[in-house]
């Protein structure tokens, strides 16, 4: 599994991020008409076409936002993102086809818009959540463009937070069946791969063992990483691995976080995909969709 196969890892703008010390580099960004800015109200943006983002002038968003540098486009203009908070209606910024959340239309954008989306979303969050210092509680000053903040009390410097969370999509031994959960949170038909945070001291593949001992009950082999993307609800490092159960029977719920597991030929999985089943899988947005479907198609003989 490839990144140009991970909706969200896609590299397809330039950061310009040796930039983001220039003195002045946002006010000079908002005084350029060049400038293309996204607006984010909550973890939406303003489309111009389904799938498709809608970028405004500087002057076509209001000053009550959080505004940081992205990068550049194609043509060495400036990209900004202006970040509202999500409360009340959306902001008076042009949205020609309404407004989409990165969960539901992440997998539909192409990789300019993809990249600028999931990067102004995560480091918009951490904006808005981050305004005080942690270790004070002073009001901190923002800098390098957006991408820190400085606490004028104590002096700290802040940085935005990424928190690495690992996700697996088990096979039985004979890579004939994926075992799948279904979340207390989530409707009856809803599965998914399963997934934690990484704990404090511990590696990937340790997070992957315990999740999946401690959610499903099943001890693993073959551990494989399979790729990664990010994934900013509210601030995660989504790190996809493929598995093989030792053994099959052993799979149970553990009542809790998990109610349901369930074992998945790839006939039912194909007809899940393909919106013709008895159950939901997740969004095409998210990395669980990709391992599924790597498991299931082409790309996922190359991936195993």
């Amino acid at each position: 599994m490839t990144p140009d196969g991970l909706p969200l890892a896609r590299a397809g703008f330039d950061r310009a991020a040796d930039e983001r010390a220039t003195e002045g580099l946002l006010g000079s960004a908002r005084a350029d008409p060049a400038t293309r800015v996204l607006a984010l109200h909550g973890d939406a943006a303003p489309l111009a076409e389904p799938g498709r983002l809608h970028y405004v002038a500087p002057g076509e968003a209001a000053d009550a936002a959080e505004w940081a540098f992205l990068g550049r486009d194609g043509s060495g203009a400036a990209v900004l993102t202006a970040v509202y908070d999500g409360a009340g209606d959306p902001p008076r910024v042009p949205a020609p086809a309404g407004w989409g959340s990165l969960r539901a239309i992440g997998g539909t954008l192409d990789a300019y818009d993809a990249g600028a989306f999931v990067a102004a979303l995560s480091l918009g969050r951490w904006l808005l959540d981050a305004a005080h210092c942690p270790a004070c509680g002073a009001r901190t000053d923002t800098r390098d463009a957006g991408w820190s903040r400085h606490c004028p009390d104590c002096g700290r410097q802040h940085f935005p937070r990424t928190d690495p969370a690992v996700i697996v999509a088990i096979t039985d031994a004979a890579d004939e069946r994926l075992l799948l959960g279904s979340n207390a949170m989530w409707g009856q038909d809803r599965y998914s791969c399963f997934a934690g945070f990484v704990e404090a001291g511990e590696s990937l593949e340790a997070a992957v063992d315990r999740e999946v001992r401690e959610e499903a009950g099943v001890e693993l082999s073959a551990v494989r990483y399979g790729g990664s993307q990010a994934w900013p609800y509210p601030r995660s490092l989504m790190l996809g691995f493929f598995a093989t159960a030792r053994d099959d029977a052993a799979a149970r719920p553990d009542g809790e976080e998990i109610v349901q597991v369930r074992w998945f030929t790839r006939d039912e999985i194909g007809r899940a995909l393909a919106g013709d089943g008895d159950v939901t899988l997740p969004g095409s947005s998210s990395i669980a969709r990709r391992l599924i479907e790597a498991w299931h198609g082409t790309e996922g003989s190359a991936a195993r």
